[in-house]
């Protein structure tokens, strides 16, 4: 979970940095001829890659740490 949360902070930090001390970079157009700019594809593939981490999260959680927690369960209800 941890090492989930750092790529992720990582990732957002990243934008975030490169957005305030490269503004312009984010104005450009993705290619000759596109309408559309970087720092809007760069967004989209931001949220797609939270859309990811949380899935590998959920499915973690679910599996490896849901059988932790059970264990933990049941050694303090003895």
């Amino acid at each position: 979970a941890l090492m989930l949360s750092a790529i992720v902070l990582v990732v957002f930090y990243a934008f975030v940095f490169i957005a305030t001390l490269a503004p312009a970079s984010f104005a450009a157009p993705i290619g000759e001829g596109y309408t559309w700019c970087v720092g809007l594809v760069a967004g989209f593939v931001i949220q797609a890659f939270a859309f990811v981490m949380t899935g590998i999260y959920v499915r973690r959680a679910n599996g490896e740490f849901y059988a932790i927690n059970r264990v933990l369960i049941e050694e303090a209800g003895r």
